[in-house]
């Protein structure tokens, strides 16, 4: 098998590029990272949690049931592998606040270079639109968890064919409505929830049938995939993030907007820290960059630690 222990970006000398980006150090993996000749994977019985999978969602057994498509918390999950493993192909995890383009830029690299790509946000946002159509009190942190038992998710990881459901339900648009946006914080916030949402996340990067897949996110760089290949925190000032914001929100005014994404801002500041750059996790400030000149800057870095 390859061994990656020597791609990435392992320059510990920070250095800034014409492009906006910051490489403050090298990219985990090697003995300990994703190619650490982890089993073929196999479908889980759904009968115990741990590597066989659980119930960790979906009416029936969740990431554990056999069947399923990729991207669904009814699909099977793979056995035999450790807690947080993921089988060995490319994996680039990119953080990063609201607005400054996490979703649309990784989503137009993945499709570059050809990767899966996943949106974990779209989770968040997918379950807080289940607690509110289950009527459930957003200020009852248990009932929102007992919500999970119902909450049937699958999203497309083909950049060309993305999708968001809820059972039966697209809900690819009805998640970015305002009521959606202010619950997502209260669903954020829970240390359950989030627990179970990463199980969910690996699981769609095992499963993806791309060589690669771009992963999106809050915490995704220290959390979810610490030993993905290529770890970038996309950034912007605050008043650029929130211009950002409101052209793609048409429903609110910028006040508004702005509003919402300081109060997210400020709530998920207290699970975790998506300003400031993990150790081996490469910074790209897309302030003064336009959408293609970011995306590009994606996809040099992927390039770099991959050829």
């Amino acid at each position: 098998m390859e061994d990656r222990s020597s791609m990435g970006l392992n320059d510990t000398n920070a250095a800034t590029n014409d492009s906006g980006v910051t490489a403050d150090s090298g990219v985990t993996g090697g003995p300990d990272g994703p190619d650490a000749g982890l089993p073929t994977p196999t479908p889980g019985d759904g009968a115990r949690g741990g590597a066989d999978g659980g119930p960790l969602g979906g009416p029936a057994g969740g990431l554990g049931e056999p069947g399923g498509e990729p991207g669904s918390t009814s699909a099977p999950v793979p056995a035999g592998l450790t807690d947080g493993a993921y089988v060995a192909k490319i994996v680039i995890a990119v953080d990063g606040p609201a607005g400054s383009g996490k979703s649309s830029v990784s989503r137009a690299a993945a499709r570059a270079l050809g990767y899966g790509y996943q949106d974990t946000g779209a989770a968040y946002r997918a379950l807080a639109w289940h607690a509110l159509q289950q009527r459930v009190d957003l200020d009852d942190g248990a009932a929102i968890l007992a919500s999970w038992d119902t909450f049937d998710y699958a999203i497309g990881t083909d950049p060309d064919d993305y999708y968001v459901r809820v059972g039966e339900t697209d809900v690819t648009d009805a998640i970015r409505t305002p009521d959606v946006t202010g619950a997502v914080a209260h669903i954020a916030k829970l240390p359950d929830v989030r627990h179970r949402l990463v199980q969910l996340f690996r699981n769609v990067m095992r499963k993806t049938d791309a060589p690669g897949i771009i992963t999106e996110g809050r915490d995704i760089t220290t959390v979810v995939a610490p030993d993905a290949e290529i770890r970038i925190l996309l950034t912007a000032d605050e008043s650029v993030r929130m211009a950002r914001r409101s052209a793609e929100v048409t429903t609110q005014s910028a006040a508004e907007t702005s509003a919402a994404l300081a109060r997210r801002d400020a709530a998920d500041a207290k699970v975790v820290d998506f300003m400031n750059a993990a150790d081996g996790v490469t910074t790209l400030d897309s302030t003064d960059l336009d959408f293609d000149q970011t995306v590009q800057a994606v996809v040099d870095l992927a390039r770099a630690a991959t050829h």
